[in-house]
């Protein structure tokens, strides 16, 4: 297969590191792609949410197969654009990508499929925040309803904080507060059968501890040893499946990577949001330990063959990946800074670097964005991917850049218990 990959992320780079280990993709290309791709991939210049150039892009590239990484390209249609060219295309259409795109549809999506989640009250106006904030009581969780990057929701016990997040996110969804440890999974789906890839846990928090603002995410881990029995065999069928069949009965049906977040409260297993893509940063811990082809598993569910696939394979191996974050993020990011050191455009057994928002080349590399890079260490168990993943960060020369020091270290130490399922 020829492949092109849309996104400039971490987590394509991520795809694009899974896909080169595919043997029957034998041309991969990203647009825009980033330094990291360009290693693995030939990168071209394209706008990823216009429809009409990526279709004219994957044409001249003889593609069979088009990725779309991010959720915004989904949203604006991108994914109708290259079907409607006779290109097989992961990643759903933009009916289907309202999932992810207005928190008030997915509400009344996981309604009509009987999909446990938080309640909630959809509020236009500052003052329905501040009645719905009152019923809820703290910590107060508000949530922008359309697409903000990962950074549109505020968890507080601040109820002034609340009102004044809500005054720059309307219309917005105020929702109780959910308690118990949150687990990503992803399922990829052909719009009938749905098949999940690994669980992993992921830090919104911008500080240890999980101090400050949310963020896009500052790092994940895979797999889940705290993870009660059953718990994937439970999402599929409580969440996923459910939701999969709902949106095939409103004939919008979801093709694609439908990305499950839940927590695990003391009332049972709850969704917290659903998104239309690969997640980012878990997508980095997560394809590291794929072991089955991922190309011919896409072409499958964009092609509607997900049954012929089988379970996926697995590495045993546990993956932490940390994401080194530009000084001023979540805010307004410090660009331009140096970065040099190993690993930047390779790797070795235990540790790879996705690169984020880079700019440059080996020869000068430097920080283009908020998140910049995602150090990706591998181990036996999760304290042994930890200490491969900080130590390669600890080599690196970044003086611009800051990381969080406790990414999976609860679960590592065996901090984390749940209620059973």
């Amino acid at each position: 297969m020829t492949v092109l990959v849309l996104g400039n992320g971490g987590r394509e780079h991520a795809l694009a590191q899974a896909l080169h280990r595919d043997p029957s993709v034998v041309a991969l290309h990203c647009a825009p792609g980033n330094p990291g791709t360009a290693a693995i991939a030939t990168n071209h210049t394209v706008d990823a949410s216009d429809g009409a150039a990526v279709v004219a892009l994957a044409q001249a590239l003889d593609a069979n197969l088009v990725v779309v990484g991010p959720e915004a390209p989904l949203v604006a249609g991108v994914a109708d654009a290259v079907r409607a060219a006779g290109i097989a295309c992961f990643g759903p259409s933009a009916e289907a990508a309202q999932i992810e795109g207005s928190k008030h549809f997915a509400k009344e999506v996981m309604e009509a499929a009987g999909v446990p989640t938080a309640a909630s009250v959809y509020c236009t106006t500052v003052d329905e925040v501040a009645a719905a904030i009152d019923r809820f009581g703290p910590p107060y969780v508000v949530k922008q309803d359309g697409l903000a990057a990962g950074k549109g929701v505020i968890v507080t016990p601040d109820r002034d904080a609340a009102l004044e997040h809500a005054a720059d996110a309307l219309p917005a969804i105020v929702e109780e507060y959910l308690d118990g440890p949150e687990v990503s999974l992803f399922a990829i789906t052909d719009g009938v059968t749905a098949l999940p890839l690994q669980p992993a846990q992921d830090f919104k928090r911008v500080g240890d501890g999980d101090a400050g603002p949310n963020t896009g995410g500052m790092g994940a881990y895979t797999p889940l040893p705290w993870a009660p029995d059953g718990l994937v065999e439970a999402i599929m069928r409580d969440v996923v499946q459910p939701t999969v069949d709902e949106m095939a009965r409103r004939g919008t049906p979801f093709t694609g990577l439908l990305y499950a977040g839940l927590a695990l409260t003391s009332r049972g297993l709850r969704v917290v949001e659903f998104n239309c893509r690969f997640g980012d940063p878990e997508t980095q811990a997560v394809l590291s330990l794929l072991e089955s082809p991922l190309g011919e598993v896409l072409d499958a569910a964009s092609t509607g063959r997900l049954a012929e696939v089988g379970e996926l394979a697995w590495s045993p191996d546990s993956a932490v990946i940390v994401v080194l974050a530009a000084d001023g993020y979540p805010g307004v990011p410090a660009k331009g800074g140096s970065i040099a050191g190993p690993r930047l455009f390779g790797s070795d057994d235990a540790v790879h670097i996705a690169h984020a928002g880079t700019a440059g080349d080996e020869a000068a590399l430097t920080a283009s964005g908020g998140r910049v890079l995602g150090v990706v260490g591998r181990g036996v168990d999760l304290s042994a991917a930890r200490a491969a993943a900080y130590a390669a960060i600890d080599e690196l020369d970044a003086p611009t850049l800051f990381c969080r020091r406790d990414i999976a270290e609860r679960a590592a130490s065996g901090k984390i218990s749940t209620p059973a399922l």
